[in-house]
Order: C-alpha cells, then sequence, then structure tokens
C-alpha cells in the first residue's frame, strides 16, 4: 500500500525550472531517501509534498487521497510531519516545553483551560509530559529535557526537532537533512534510532539526506534528483553506482572514478 505518491510534479519560478516531471511513491513502513547535489530540486520537492508550494502540474497523493490543493496545516492533521534544513524549535524554551508544545493538537482542552490551570487539564497535562519523556529517551534527550534549547550543539537541536515532529503522532515523517552537523558515528547512531522509530511508530519515512553510508544503512529505496529532474531510482547500492549518479555528484572527477572501479 502505498503512503505517498508524488506523480509527475513539476514548477517553475521565473525563469527557473525547480521541478519537472518528477515522480516517486513511499510503500506503508518504507524509508526512502532523496539524494542529489546541491540545487537538485529536493527541498522543492519536499515543499510540494508539504504543501509549501502548489505544482504547477501533478499530483500529490497521501493514503490514497489527493492533496494537491490542501493548505499545510490541513496535511500536518492528516498525519504528515516535516523537518526543515534550519531547525523549527522555539529557542528560549526548554526541550521538553517544545516537545509538549507541538503535541498542542493532542490536547483535549482550549488554550483557556490551559492558562487558567482547570482540574480538567490535569490528567491530559500527564499524558501529554509522558509522552514528552519518552520520545526524549528513544531520542536520547532525557538528560536535556529541563535544558533551553538556545545554545544547545546543531546535532542536538535537529534531535530536538525530530522529537517534536514525533510528538505530533506523524504516519509519514519527512526529513530534511536529518544527519547535517553531525560526525559519522553520530550519523550511524541516528540511522540505527530511525530504524527504532520506524518500527516503534509504526512510521513511513522519507528522507532528503548527503550521507551516503546513512542511505544504505536505512533506506529501502532511493530516488536521485539532478537539476529539477529524476535522474535514477532503485536500491541503494544500485543507485550509488549508477554512473550518471556518480558523474551528478563529482562532474569531471567522474570519469576517474568510473575508470578506477570498472572491471579489467
Amino acid at each position: 500500500m502505498s503512503v505517498l505518491e508524488v506523480e509527475g510534479c513539476s514548477i517553475r519560478f521565473g525563469g527557473v525550472q525547480a521541478a519537472r516531471n518528477v515522480s516517486l511513491r513511499a510503500g506503508e513502513w518504507e524509508i526512502v531517501g532523496v539524494i542529489g547535489p546541491n540545487g537538485a530540486g529536493k527541498t522543492t520537492t519536499f515543499n510540494i509534498i508539504t504543501g509549501f508550494y502548489r505544482p504547477d502540474s501533478g499530483r500529490v497523493r497521501f493514503k490514497g487521497r489527493d492533496i494537491t490543493k490542501l493548505e499545510v496545516h490541513e496535511r500536518t492533521a492528516l498525519g504528515m510531519g516535516r523537518t526543515f534544513q534550519n531547525v523549527g524549535l522555539v529557542k528560549s524554551a526548554t526541550v521538553r516545553e517544545n516537545l509538549l508544545t507541538a503535541q498542542h493538537l493532542e490536547a483535549g482542552y482550549s488554550a483557556l483551560a490551559g492558562m487558567v490551570g482547570l482540574p480538567g487539564t490535569f490528567a491530559a497535562e500527564r499524558r501529554l509530559r509522558a509522552r514528552a519523556d519518552a520520545l526524549a529517551g528513544i531520542l536520547g534527550l532525557g538528560d536535556l529535557l529541563d535544558t533551553r534549547v538556545a545554545g544547545l550543539p546543531y546535532g542536538v537541536l535537529k534531535r530536538v526537532e525530530l522529537g517534536a515532529v514525533l510528538a505530533t503522532d506523524p504516519d509519514l515523517l519527512l526529513l530534511d537533512e536529518p544527519t547535517s552537523g553531525m560526525g559519522p558515528e553520530e550519523a550511524h547512531t541516528f540511522g540505527a534510532t530511525l530504524l527504532e522509530l520506524r518500527r516503534e511508530f509504526d512510521l513511513t519515512v522519507v528522507m532528503i539526506e548527503h550521507h551516503v553510508p546513512l542511505v544504505a544503512q536505512v533506506c529501502d529505496y532511493v530516488y536521485c534528483l539532478n537539476f529539477g529532474e529524476l535522474l535514477a531510482e532503485g536500491t541503494p547500492d544500485a543507485v550509488r553506482s549508477n554512473p550518471e549518479v556518480i558523474r551528478a555528484y563529482l562532474g569531471q572527477e567522474a570519469e576517474e572514478v568510473l575508470q578506477e572501479s570498472a572491471p579489467s
């Protein structure tokens, strides 16, 4: 069963064709990678999927429903969650407060009731707090729950943002460069955590990622974009060994790499 289907989406900004006839899909509980050099159209494709951009042509389906014309908040309400290249958090708040804020749609009481502190809010607050603490534990943030987000290392901020998105209880998780700012060991650990999260929360994941070893570690299927178009797709091993993909990443250096790897 397909959770996400992008069908022939194109979008132009003035004279720039940012995406041309891009199609991709993610099945239930799959982890799908989207790779490509800078300017390939990866984030543009994410913005089309999540509703920040409306394509000039093509369609986006989520769990079988055409959502091409839905707004961002409507897609979120259906079970779509996304992280960004630039971390979106309340920097003056603590890690726990950010995880609680992300759950506001699950609160079950009005903002006024929460501000006044009516007795009916107490049970819900305990439930939301328990979920925030559990997510922090899974992501290795348990010791930082009462720490203000401002000043935390970038790699830690990315984990806090991931926790905030998971707090919205998504069915589809869209990760935009989740390991940027992380070293190789930290990225490998994140990959193991992502596989655990898929099992724990029954997630389908689509992620933009430059760290190819992570893509090979966790992805079931990979799409490579270049200049706004789909260049290659397939298993991680098939895509990363594709000559056109190597050329897109390495340019002139690619010929030497391909010659070295060719059978004698």
